[in-house]
Formats: C-alpha cells, sequence, structure tokens
C-alpha cells in the first residue's frame, strides 16, 4: 500500500534524476552553437544594465545588427530575471544553470500541472515520465533539441515552458472555481511575457475552457473573460510598447516566405502527426500511440471526464493554429500580430495537450488491465497464494512491457545527450587551445571602442572560420564584441541589410561602422585594410576610414518600410555611392522621419574628437563644415535616438539603410547623440501591476465552488 501510495512520485524522481545526470555537461563554461549565445549576451547585458541602476529594457542593446531597443521589440524578462540573478553568481554562470535546471526538472512541472488538473497521480507520473522523450521533425518544441548545445537554445522559450503547464492548469481551475483567477492571470501573464508564441497557447486555454461543458455556463464564461482580460491588462507593460514601437521592427524578410514562419500547413503538420514525427521522430511511434490512445480514451469517456475534453480541445485547436497562413491565408489576420509571429512554434500546444492526454490515457488502460488481472486472478486462483504469485507475475510483466515501451524513448535520448556532451567536451578544449592566440586581439578591438569587428558571414567564409565547431563571429559575440556579421538575431531595423554586406566595398565597412576585420589564412585582406596585430591563424586588421561615426551627402531619398528595408537597399550596399560618402535620406512609410535637407545640398565634412560607447548609449563629436552636412552614426534607427548640436536639440533623420543622422549646418559644431529608452513602457508597467493586484482583491471577496465535478476520481477511470 505504501509502495502505491509513492510510487508515482518515485517515478518521477527516478526521471528527473536520470536528466539531472545526463545533462551534466550542460553547465559546462563554452561558447554557444546557438541561439543560446545571443540569450547569454542578453543575461550579461541585462546584469549590468541592473548593476548600472537602468531598466534593460529602457536600454540599447549595441551588440548585434547595429543595435536595437532588443528588450523592448523582443521577449527580455527571463534575461532581465537571470541578469538579477547574475549579481551574485556571475551572469554567464546564472544563464548556464538557469537552462540546466529548467530541462531537468521539466518532468516535475508536467507532473505537477497535471495534479493541478486533478488527473490521479499515476496519470500525471505517466505524462511527466513522457515529457523529456518527445522529438519532433522541427526540433524546436517541448524536446531536448529546442535548448540543447547540439540543439536550437530557444532559451526565451523554455523559460515560458516551465510556465505554459500551470497556466493551462490554473486556468482550468480557475474558470470552475474563482478563487484561483489570480493565480491563473498572473501565470498566464508571465508566460507571455516570457514568451509571445508560447503566450498565444496561454491566453488560448482561457477562450477554450468555458465551452467544455455546458453545466453552469454564465460562472464560467464570467471567470474566462476576467482570466483574459486581466491576463491582457497584466502583459500590457509588455504588449503596448511592443506594439506602440512595432514600425521600428524589421520583418525577418529572409524567412517571411518560408514554412519557419508560415507554418508547415495542414497537410505536412498532419502527416508528422499520423506517421509519428511530431512526438517520436526517428524511432519507434511510442509515445504517438500514447497519445492515441489518450485521445480515444477521452472520446469513450467524453461525457463523464471535463477535463480531457479540455485538453483534447487544446490540441486540436494548437493544430489548426500551427497550419499558419500556408493553409490560412489571410484569415491569419484575425490573430493579433500575425505579421511577426512563428507559426510553426504553436505545435507546442499540440506537444503538451499530447502528453497530457497520453498520460491520462496510460492512467485509464492501465487501471482496466489492472481490474481485469485481479478479476482472472480471483476466477483461476486457487488460494490466496496463487493469487499473490499472478499479481506478481502481472505486476512483472506490466513493468517489463513498460520498460520495453520505453527503451526507443530514452536510447534515443540517452544518445543524443551523449553527443551533446562530447560535442561540448570538444569545444572546451577547442576554446582553450585558441583562446591565449584569440582573445588578445578580440580584447585589443573592444578596447579601442572606436568601430566593430567583421569575422565573416553565416554565408560566406565566416561559416568556416570557426574554433572546434563555433563560427569565429559568435565565439566573438561570447566576449561582447560589438560586430557585424552575426545576422538576424534582433528586429533591428537594420538587421536584414546587414546580410547583404559586401566585405570588397568599402562604403559598406564605413556605413556599418566596421573598422576592424578578422581574417583566416585563406582569405586576402582588401587593399585598404592595415594589419595591427597576428597570432596563430589569426590576423587582424583596421579599416583607418571607417569609425562609428561618418559626415556624409545626402544625395536623394528612398522609401523604405519594416517588410522592405533589406531588398530595396541592396543596390545601395553594392554602389560606390557609401564609398563616396553620399547617401540617401529614408521616407519611412511613406513621410521623412526628423529634419529634411535638400537633395543635394551639403558637403562631406570632418570629424574629429570622436567619442563613443553604445553600452551606454552615447556618442559624440565635433564636425566642421563650410556649408553644412550630415553626421550619421553607424546605429539601427530607432525613436529613442535624440541628439544635441552644440547643446541644443535637433531632429534626427534616418538614412538609408536605416541608420540614424542629423543635418547641420555651416560651421563647427559639437554633436551629441544619446539614447532614450521607450519612457512610456513605465506607466503601463504600472497599470499592469495595479490591475493584477485589483484582480487578486476581487477574487479574495467573490470566488466561487468547484460545482462540476472536474476532478477525475477513480470511478470516473474506471479503476476498481
Amino acid at each position: 500500500m505504501v509502495a502505491a501510495t509513492y510510487a508515482p512520485q518515485a517515478l518521477v524522481a527516478l526521471v528527473v534524476l536520470w536528466n539531472a545526470w545526463s545533462l551534466r555537461a550542460t553547465t559546462d563554461a563554452v561558447s554557444y552553437l546557438d541561439d543560446a549565445s545571443v540569450h547569454e549576451q542578453m543575461v550579461r547585458f541585462a546584469s549590468q544594465a541592473i548593476r548600472n541602476g537602468t531598466a534593460p529594457s529602457l536600454s540599447w542593446f549595441p551588440y548585434l545588427n547595429l543595435g536595437s531597443p532588443h528588450f523592448l521589440h523582443y521577449q527580455g524578462l527571463g534575461a532581465t530575471i537571470a541578469g538579477a540573478v547574475g549579481l551574485l553568481s556571475g551572469p554567464d554562470a546564472a544563464f548556464r544553470w538557469s537552462l540546466y535546471l529548467m530541462i531537468v526538472l521539466w518532468p516535475l512541472v508536467v507532473y505537477r500541472s497535471a495534479r493541478v488538473f486533478r488527473l490521479p497521480p499515476m496519470a500525471a507520473a505517466s505524462s511527466a515520465a513522457i515529457a523529456p522523450y518527445l522529438m519532433s521533425a522541427i526540433g524546436v518544441g517541448y524536446e531536448q533539441k529546442a535548448y540543447l548545445w547540439i540543439g536550437y537554445g530557444l532559451w526565451a522559450q523554455l523559460c515560458a515552458s516551465c510556465l505554459l503547464p500551470l497556466a493551462w492548469a490554473w486556468t482550468w481551475r480557475a474558470v470552475m472555481e474563482r478563487k484561483y483567477v489570480f493565480r491563473a492571470v498572473l501565470l498566464v501573464s508571465l508566460t507571455a511575457a516570457l514568451h509571445f508564441e508560447t503566450g498565444y497557447l496561454a491566453v488560448a486555454a482561457a477562450l477554450v475552457f468555458p465551452l467544455v461543458t455546458r453545466t453552469d455556463l454564465r460562472t464560467r464564461l464570467v471567470n474566462g473573460g476576467v482570466i483574459l482580460g486581466g491576463s491582457l491588462v497584466g502583459t500590457a507593460w509588455v504588449t503596448v510598447p511592443l506594439l506602440a514601437q512595432s514600425r521600428w521592427a524589421a520583418l525577418n524578410t529572409a524567412l517571411s516566405t518560408t514554412g519557419l514562419v508560415r507554418g508547415y500547413g495542414a497537410r505536412r503538420d498532419l502527416l508528422w502527426l499520423v506517421n509519428g514525427s511530431t512526438f517520436d521522430h526517428g524511432r519507434l511511434p511510442v509515445v504517438t500511440i500514447a497519445v492515441a490512445f489518450g485521445i480515444v480514451m477521452t472520446i469513450v469517456n467524453w461525457r463523464r471526464i471535463p477535463v480531457a475534453r479540455g485538453l483534447l480541445l487544446l490540441f486540436v485547436l494548437s493544430l489548426l493554429v500551427s497550419f499558419g497562413p500556408t493553409t490560412w491565408g489571410a484569415l491569419v489576420v484575425v490573430i493579433p500580430g500575425h505579421a511577426d509571429i512563428f507559426f510553426r512554434r504553436f505545435l507546442m500546444g499540440v506537444q503538451l495537450a499530447g502528453i497530457l492526454l497520453a498520460g491520462f490515457g496510460i492512467y485509464l488502460g492501465g487501471s482496466r488491465l489492472a481490474s481485469l488481472a485481479l478479476r482472472s486472478a480471483d476466477r483461476l486462483a486457487a488460494d490466496a497464494g496463487q493469487r499473490r504469485l499472478f499479481a506478481g507475475f502481472a505486476a512483472f510483466s506490466t513493468v517489463l512491457i513498460a520498460a520495453l515501451v520505453v527503451f526507443p524513448g530514452w536510447n534515443q535520448l540517452r544518445t543524443y545527450d551523449a553527443q551533446n556532451a562530447a560535442q561540448i567536451g570538444f569545444q572546451r578544449r577547442a576554446e582553450t587551445a585558441a583562446e591565449q592566440q584569440l582573445d588578445p586581439l578580440l580584447s585589443y578591438v573592444k578596447a579601442k571602442g572606436d568601430g566593430r569587428l567583421y569575422a565573416g558571414l553565416p554565408t560566406n567564409w565566416g561559416s568556416s572560420f570557426t574554433i572546434g565547431y563555433v563560427p569565429v563571429f559568435k565565439y566573438a559575440e561570447s566576449m561582447d564584441v560589438d560586430e557585424v556579421g552575426y545576422t538576424l538575431r534582433t528586429a533591428s531595423l537594420m538587421s536584414q541589410p546587414e546580410t547583404t554586406f559586401d566585405d570588397t566595398n568599402l562604403g559598406d565597412y564605413e556605413l556599418f561602422g566596421v573598422r576592424y576585420v578578422l581574417l583566416p589564412p585563406s582569405v586576402h585582406p582588401q587593399a585598404w585594410m592595415r594589419r595591427v596585430a597576428s597570432s596563430g591563424p589569426y590576423r587582424l586588421f583596421v579599416v583607418p576610414l571607417a569609425h562609428y561615426m561618418e559626415s556624409v551627402q545626402i544625395d536623394g531619398t528612398v522609401a523604405l518600410g519594416r517588410s522592405d528595408v533589406g531588398p530595396r537597399t541592396v543596390g545601395l550596399l553594392r554602389s560606390n555611392l557609401l564609398a563616396m560618402h553620399l547617401d540617401l535620406q529614408v521616407a519611412w512609410d511613406g513621410a521623412p522621419v526628423g529634419g529634411v535637407r535638400p537633395v543635394g545640398s551639403g558637403t562631406v565634412g570632418h570629424l574629429s574628437r570622436i567619442d563613443t560607447d553604445l553600452v551606454r548609449g552615447r556618442a559624440s563629436a565635433l564636425v566642421s563644415s563650410p556649408t553644412g552636412t550630415t553626421v550619421l552614426l553607424a546605429a539601427s534607427f530607432d525613436p529613442g535616438w535624440k541628439v544635441t548640436v552644440d547643446g541644443r536639440p535637433s531632429p534626427t533623420v534616418e538614412l538609408a539603410p536605416a541608420v540614424v543622422g542629423v543635418t547641420v549646418g555651416p560651421g563647427t559644431h559639437a554633436v551629441v547623440f544619446h539614447y532614450q529608452g521607450f519612457t512610456g513602457a513605465v506607466p503601463w508597467f504600472v497599470v499592469s501591476a495595479l490591475g493584477v493586484l485589483m484582480i487578486g482583491l476581487w477574487c479574495r471577496r467573490r470566488h466561487g465552488v468547484d460545482r462540476n465535478g472536474s476532478t477525475l476520481s477513480a470511478g470516473d477511470a474506471g479503476a476498481p
């Protein structure tokens, strides 16, 4: 009896301990191969911003794609929290250990959420035991490939993954019992703030769960409406600034027409679901069979068990939305922010609902098999001893069958984790061997602080210029060296033009502020590069004419927008205009931004006393010109950039492709650029906090009682 009582917890503990051992290499300190490199850098940046007494969401993130207010356009809450922890542990350690612990404890999160759903302990434990073994064709769902070093490094999604099951579960309870509404609103809001696409899935539960049963429909609709409205208020501090500044966030035109953004469509998603590639890619479809069994058991028990109905409806809704514009076309306009959504990510909802349904099905099936075995023992056994022997044999057979069923997933994941550990070890040794040669060169560039570094692009020789497995441009990022070449990492308006950076065109170096170039032996320098240092296979060159700031003459106007800033400026980047210090003023969305200067007027001036500190969002210089000129700062345009000329505010201008500048008159002038974050975010933070607090007070004063039998009891499950 005691063993049966603690068996579910023991099973979950066993899975967690195995995870902890198998993934121990995750805590090793090496540079990252995937998106985790950006997330780790965000944690370092957040830690430094907090130390300096500033909010990361109001700060200029300078390192990638010519900088951007990255914490405003992208989900930065997780990095901010980890950065705060990093004040004590060090930001890199905080990042690595958060990654490790969230993956290790994922089964525990699933178990807890299933218990909040009021699934029986063994059903919850079955879901938790399945949770780590998912492996899909796309690799970006609730699976280790999405997060590990050899995977995709989707750390922000992982942060939200640990809350989404709980957000769903407490939303279910809150729809039925008003006293839990505050808890649901808080969890849904945090999930959305941590990762936007996961936030859509969290909100979906408030739309679906009230419709699961007709009993007391009015109360459930009211509770669901409060959860939905409260979540919108609770996330306003993130969503309102995001929407208000959305025209200054570039669309990823390089991916916008692919399945990565548009979804893979109904045909492929359904094929993956049927052939097992949504849950069991590359192995026997054991989890897929368990999910299918859970769906069948839900349909068989449709009238008796509302919670299973709710999970199945979320499963179907997530699947339908994951088809994306590939299937639904223009109909996706009903989804807020549809242009910026990666629709394939909604398969996460299919996976999460699937593992919960699988645990439910395993429990019901196991209960009924156990009941059948006991009845058979009573009929066939002559005495109590034979009945015990028969029961022991049945228990042993059950464990053996379960082990055989689990083995394909366990063996695949064991092999994958071993490969992950081996490659991390190889990378650590490669970095140890290279750091004495390369690190001094990168430190030199960082200490100079007068221009960016270029070490290749993912689309040219930069992809093969590596330390171990990691390209040098990613390794440089791990040292917070401002660079050009690590493309498409942010929503910066310059992220798309950066993909067409021409490393044979001097004008591109000047526009992008690339002053230093790190080359492998196989790549020849341009004539206008001067070598400053060599160490082993690494050669560092300087481009004397390039700097963060330059003087240009406006030679025309070009109309651009967030969806075409990259494609429509390719010609400029490949021309000789920039090398001649000629640039175009941008009419953004059809209207010029800031001060307008007559086309063709002015000359190229002379800059002196250049001082830049883009980490703190500042740059200054003295500019001299007999007829007036335009000063360009090689930073992505954003309305948060302010400028003073001789101490007086002056309007900024946007220069092609999408950098910030200011026009000055004849003579010598002191020009100072400084970044001022979107201060409108502050009052919305107060609105969100007060709104959630008011919902909490409302719940304390008026809470209902569960009336619809949402608990899955032993009787509901058909257990003896």
